[in-house]
Parts: structure tokens; sequence; C-alpha cells
């Protein structure tokens, strides 16, 4: 009984430290990107990111895991790496380049609703609940206030075209993501170090074609730029899904969830309080609607 307590309490210390860590990271890490992407161009810095990242990750796989991926299983997850890495996240990238990072992180925040979605559309048919669909609507209104092309914004320093870049962005990521069970992939630390892999080749030629002269950019790189880069790699994208991974094997499922409505607030919190981004009465009231409605969203789960 007295190992089944202590066991018990480790688990939950585990839990505790885990979700905080998914909190923290995953929310700081738009801030990241956009400080990275001072004097990188986005393409590139992801190619970047995800290479040594996905290097490091495939060599700790290996090591753990013993395994070699079949053909099959390194086609499924190098597809799967270029939806989730080379398209879901690098437009985050590119977005938070021309964007808040807060305000990004809300944007990425509308995630569970394109999950679904496509979900009901093309794979379990599944129709949403009631109260679900409530959370998508509440969800895309608070969105709308937020970035309402018809309203005058006369404090609006930043381009609304990057918000269809992170919808496509989303779109992927959710497609990409519901394949997986789909999917003969390979063991899980060797298939996220391939997917990283080929997402990072995906934005080498996204840079190669649609960013001149970017490799010119790297002497220019400043030491908090460089900071950035590496807290990417080593902190967000290793310590960040190590994180998740535990967390989504050992915790419960609405517990890991709530990360969807708690990123945001940390990437507006750190935007504003190091990145110096403004938050006004109308941000704040339109975050709050979105994040309601993604916790509507995310309860049933």
């Amino acid at each position: 009984m007295i190992i089944s307590e202590k066991t018990q309490g480790n688990n939950m210390s585990k839990t505790l430290l885990y979700l905080l860590a998914v909190y923290i990271i995953w929310g700081s890490t738009y801030l990241g990107m956009k400080i990275a992407t001072k004097n990188v161009p986005p393409f590139l810095l992801s190619g970047l990111r995800f290479l040594l990242a996905g290097g490091i990750l495939l060599v700790i796989g290996y090591l753990k895991e013993r395994t070699i991926p079949s053909r099959r299983q390194f086609l499924s997850a190098a597809f799967v790496g270029v939806l989730l890495i080379g398209i879901g996240n690098t437009t985050v990238a590119l977005a938070v380049h021309y964007m808040p990072s807060g305000l990004v992180a809300l944007l990425v925040a509308a995630m569970p609703a394109w999950f679904m979605g496509l979900d009901w559309a093309f794979f379990s048919k599944k129709r949403p609940s009631v109260l679900t669909s409530l959370g998508i609507v509440l969800g895309f209104l608070g969105l709308f206030l937020l970035f309402n092309p018809f309203a005058h914004h006369e404090g609006r320093s930043f381009p609304l075209w990057p918000i269809a870049v992170v919808v496509l962005g989303n779109i992927c990521w959710a497609t990409g993501s519901l394949m997986v069970p789909r999917l003969q992939m390979p063991t899980q630390m060797t298939s996220t170090a391939i997917q990283m892999l080929a997402g990072s080749i995906f934005s080498f030629l996204l840079s190669a074609c649609l960013e001149e002269g970017a490799w010119n950019t790297l002497p220019d790189m400043t030491h908090q730029g460089w900071l950035a880069y590496f807290y990417l790699v080593m902190i967000g994208s290793l310590v960040g899904y190590t994180s998740y991974s535990w967390l989504t094997r050992n915790a419960p499922p609405r517990l890991t969830a709530t990360y969807a409505y708690v990123n945001p607030i940390v990437a507006m919190f750190l935007g504003w309080a190091i990145g110096n981004e403004v938050i006004d009465s109308m941000v704040g009231i339109s975050s709050a609607i979105v994040i309601s409605g993604v916790v509507l969203m995310t309860l049933k789960k």
C-alpha cells in the first residue's frame, strides 16, 4: 500500500512537471521563432532547426529503440513530417515573422476545430456534439472579432495575409495527425526523428525557391538570434516533444488537451512582457472568446 501511494505520488509529480513543461515551452516557442527570424528567413530557420533536432533524436531513438524502419514505414513517417513540420510548423514561423507571436498562437489554438471538422468529413464521419459545435463557432467568432478585415484598425501594424498561411498550416497539421493511426509508422522516437528530417528537407526546398540569398543572412545572426535558435532546437523540439509524448501515454487526455488553451496565454504574456507586443481591450476580449471556444471543444476529452 505504501509503495502504491509512493508510485502514485511520483506519477502525479511527473504529470505536473511535464504538463508545466508543455505549457511554458510550447507557449514560448512562438516568441523564440519571432526573435530567430529577425535576421534569418523563416523557411531556412525551420530547415536548420529540425535538421539538428531530427538528427539528435534519430541517434537517441536508435540507441533506445534499436529498430530500423521498413521502406513503407519510412515513407509514411516522411509524408507525415512534410505535413506536420514542413508545412504545419514552417507556416507558423513565417506568420510570426510578420505578426505578433501571441496572435499567431491564438490562430493555432483553433487547431481542435480543424481536427474535428476534418475527422468528421474525411475520416471517422463522427458528427461533433452540440457542445463541440458551439465551441467551434465561438472560437471562430473570437478570431473574426480579432482580425476583422472589414473594421478600421488604426493601430494594426501587421498584414492579414499570414492568417491564410496559418490556416493552411493548421489544416495540414490536423490532416497529418489524423493519418498517423491509419499509416504503418516506425517506433515512436524514430518516427518523430524521420518526420523532423523530412520536414527540414521540405523547408530547405521552400527556402531555395522563395528566399533568395537566405544563406547569406546567417553571418548577420545576432547573439540573441542564435540563443533563440538553440532554445527552439534543444528545448522547444526535444524537451517539449518528450514531455508531450510522456503525457499522451500516462496522463488523462482531458488534462493533456489543456495545452491547447494554455499555450496562447503563455505566448501572449511573453510577447507582451519580452517582445513589447501590444494587448489592448479588443485583443483581450477576442482572446477570451477564442480560448473559451477551445475549452468547449476539448471539454469532453
